[in-house]
């Protein structure tokens, strides 16, 4: 059953008790579910429903009672037991990679399930989905997010977005840059924004905030660009190049379009 919102209007209060009494009838031990906007809405309120006990952003699971999970932006790891049935868990969609092929499979039951509408005390109105031509954040295999060295939001039209272009890559941001008013809140990275697990991370302009390695500190490799050499983003980069992005940036560009036509 999908965790979100219902055409007809039913709400995620709905939801909650609908799962709510899937779990008390099936006797579920543990219900899991990605740690999404949806999910971080919804599984808490299950969690209270049944008076169970509840792991948020799970990174780790080490047995049926106890995970592991970030906490101080990352800089620390928490181990939690939840002692107390059912218990409920949220799992950071990017700290877990996809099962082999080969894996045993469990058995996957349909249950058809209507929310009852009288349980709802919020009707959902409207969807509104933005459109982009680019990959969605959240799922594309390479980002470039810029920060608040691109100096202003022409800037990020001009240089980022033909890399992005030339790449076949998602836009992302520093929450720095969100909050100049650079780009839109949807583009931001970080601990308050999208967290996000490429195959590979372009960071231009970013100096490396605590907030915003949060949201991209899991991609398998991290490229930084910036002036400034004692970035903390080096910290983490794979591959670092100090240098002015206004400059770097478009010569990248140009030779990641040479590749390709190669």
């Amino acid at each position: 059953m999908p965790m979100g919102e219902r055409p007809d209007g039913s709400s995620r209060s709905a939801y909650t008790a609908a799962i709510a009494e899937i779990v008390k009838q099936k006797d579920v031990e543990v219900v899991i579910g990605a740690a999404t906007a949806v999910g971080k809405d919804l599984l808490p309120r299950v969690a209270a429903r049944l008076g169970g006990g509840m792991a948020s952003d799970v990174t780790a699971i080490v047995d049926a009672r106890t995970f592991k999970r970030p906490m101080y932006a990352g800089n620390a790891i928490a181990t939690i037991q939840i002692d107390s049935a059912p218990r409920v868990v949220s799992v950071r969609t990017t700290a877990f990679d996809a099962a082999p092929k080969d894996a045993q499979k469990g058995t996957v039951e349909k249950l058809a399930v209507t929310p009852d509408a009288a349980h709802a005390q919020a009707r959902f109105v409207e969807f509104a989905e933005t459109k982009s031509d680019r990959p969605v954040l959240t799922e594309a295999r390479i980002v470039c997010s810029g920060g608040r060295g691109l100096k202003n939001g022409e800037n990020f039209t001009v240089y980022l977005e033909p890399l992005c272009d030339a790449l076949g890559a998602a836009m992302g941001a520093s929450r720095a840059a969100v909050d100049a008013g650079f780009v839109p809140n949807d583009l931001q990275v970080g601990q308050t924004g999208k967290v996000v697990a490429p195959a590979l991370y372009i960071a231009v302009g970013i100096s490396g905030a605590i907030q915003h390695l949060a949201g991209m500190k899991d991609s398998k490799v991290i490229v930084a660009i910036n002036k400034d050499a004692e970035a903390p983003i080096f910290q983490i980069a794979d591959y670092g190049l100090v240098a002015d992005l206004f400059k770097a940036v478009p010569e990248l560009t140009e030779e990641v379009k040479k590749l390709k036509g190669a």
